[in-house]
């Protein structure tokens, strides 16, 4: 493909949303009557994040919730630096959210006339929504995707990849440059370019998300200029099934709320007097343990025997066929565990309507910072968020007037990755996961920034996608190196305190040019 001239695709007078996702889909939906072109890069949505989600969507919906307490968790939750205004204003979408998510065909389980509800890591009461069980994404997907599929105003074209953002003269964001399903270079031109194409995990060694989550939307926004936030802040889940596969397969937060506990080999109750809430202490308490123990050479497990050997089991189907298919029964046996990157708390800049620091450019999902999650996400959040802010980035979106955007600015054609590339995105991942990890330290990042900076200026200029991977890792390197204390899902060992001269909504954005 290299030096091949890409043709041409207006979508001038529409809006492009990149990614098929929870958040992707509902923006294309509320977006109507503007016309919709969505792009994902696989079959549809079982690329996304969103299919694999397995814990479902956080709600106050039950008797004795409120918009309040569910706030309250999320705040706690965050490291003292989530925002308050708009925790309230996504928290308060939720019953909403819900609605409209019945209303597309969501099969949500319920107990008699009542909503099931769950307990998950970090909330007070049990109210997250589940579908399906443990399937709850691929529910909400397969439902989305019905909508989406006899919407007239959406188009849309599996096998289509974005590999730069397309800018004007004046910098604004005019479309994208892709390949299409052939590997064609294209130019999409549109009057706004929506990104929803989730997160970063895949640059880490280790992680529960699919091939696509790359943060390959986030790398597009910093290399045109967007603002971001909280590059530093990497959630782990503290329990991907310990297997020889990539992604590692999700063991759902649920289980432990169900009664299932995290042991060593040895039979050490790895959670023992590190948490009041024990087993279900917020995430980031839990990988933390979970790392340091296998770093010391525990053999770490899951104790699920009595929920699966019990009607509990009924509520993980999934697990359970997880654990069936790679020869553990997981009413008998333990399950080897690891933390594995899972959720980026970091991400574009939006305002509440999902609008960036760029003309043209609008984000949602975990691509964006909202300021909900601050340094930590509560379980179940973020589904909540991508349904709330999706919609609300379509409704502002569908009563827009087409902006006036000057030409896109050329590019070089990109170029297919050849072996040397090949192993420097595996280098990168290694190092990402080594230094990036649930714990880390100053004399690491600082050596992993120099080697990061050495490759990344090595690599060819058609490269685009893997040159913005490597710019977006080293900026993630930068912030938390900047970064001198430990907060929400950012552990230094150097900087085991919270700098508490931070807290506040203002504590995570960036501390060093992009």
């Amino acid at each position: 493909m290299s030096g091949a001239a890409p043709t041409r695709d207006d979508f001038a007078d529409g809006v492009l949303v990149l990614g098929a996702g929870i958040a992707g889909l509902c923006t294309a939906l509320a977006a109507a009557p503007r016309r919709v072109l969505v792009l994902c890069p696989d079959e549809p949505g079982r690329s996304s994040s969103s299919w694999l989600a397995q814990g479902g969507i956080a709600a106050p919906i039950g008797p004795f919730d409120s918009v309040d307490i569910h706030v309250g968790d999320t705040l706690s939750v965050a490291g003292h630096a989530a925002d308050p205004i708009a925790a309230a204003r996504v928290i308060s979408g939720a019953r909403e959210a819900i609605d409209f998510l019945v209303a597309a065909g969501v099969p949500f389980d319920r107990e008699g006339g009542a909503w099931s509800l769950h307990l998950e890591a970090g909330h007070r009461l049990a109210r997250v929504v589940h579908a399906l069980g443990d399937r709850s994404g691929a529910a909400i997907v397969a439902a989305l995707w019905e909508q989406v599929r006899v919407a007239s105003h959406i188009t849309v074209r599996c096998g289509w990849r974005a590999t730069t953002l397309a800018t004007d003269a004046a910098g604004q964001v005019v479309g994208v440059h892709a390949l299409d399903d052939a590997g064609r270079p294209v130019l999409l031109q549109a009057a706004e370019t929506v990104l929803a194409t989730g997160g970063a995990g895949r640059l880490f060694r280790y992680t529960t998300n699919g091939p696509w989550a790359a943060g390959d939307g986030l790398a597009m926004a910093l290399a045109v200029g967007a603002r971001t936030a909280a590059l530093e802040f990497v959630q782990f889940h503290p329990t991907a099934l310990r297997v020889q596969t990539d992604p590692l397969p999700l063991l759902t937060e649920a289980l432990r709320g169900a009664g299932a506990r995290l042991v060593t080999t040895s039979g050490e109750a790895l959670m023992a007097g590190r948490h009041p809430l024990g087993d279900l202490a917020p995430r980031d308490v839990v990988a933390r343990a979970v790392w340091e123990r296998a770093q010391a050479g525990a053999d770490v497990r899951l104790d699920a025997r009595r929920v699966f050997a019990s009607t509990a089991g009924a509520a993980f189907p999934g697990a359970r066929a997880t654990a069936l298919q790679h020869g553990i029964d997981p009413a008998r046996e333990l399950l080897p565990v690891t933390a594995a990157a899972h959720y980026h708390m970091g991400g574009v800049l939006v305002d509440d309507e999902g609008r960036t620091t760029i003309p043209g450019l609008w984000a949602c999902g975990e691509v964006s910072y909202t300021g909900l999650h601050g340094a930590n996400r509560l379980a179940s959040n973020s589904l909540l968020e991508a349904v709330v802010c999706g919609r609300s980035a379509g409704a502002a979106l569908a009563l827009r007037p087409n902006q006036s955007r000057g030409p896109a600015v050329p590019v070089v054609p990109a170029t297919a990755t050849d072996v040397e590339g090949a192993l420097a995105w595996q280098s990168l991942r290694q190092r990402m996961w080594q230094q990036m990890g649930p714990v880390r330290d100053g004399a690491s990042l600082a050596a992993a920034i120099t080697e990061t900076a050495t490759i990344h200026a090595s690599l060819p200029v058609g490269e685009h996608a893997l040159r913005q991977r490597y710019a977006l890792a080293l900026a993630m390197m930068q912030a938390a190196a900047a970064r001198e204390e430990s907060r929400g899902a950012h552990y230094r060992q150097d900087f085991p305190a919270r700098d508490e001269s931070r807290d506040g909504p203002q504590a995570v954005f960036p501390r060093v040019a992009a």
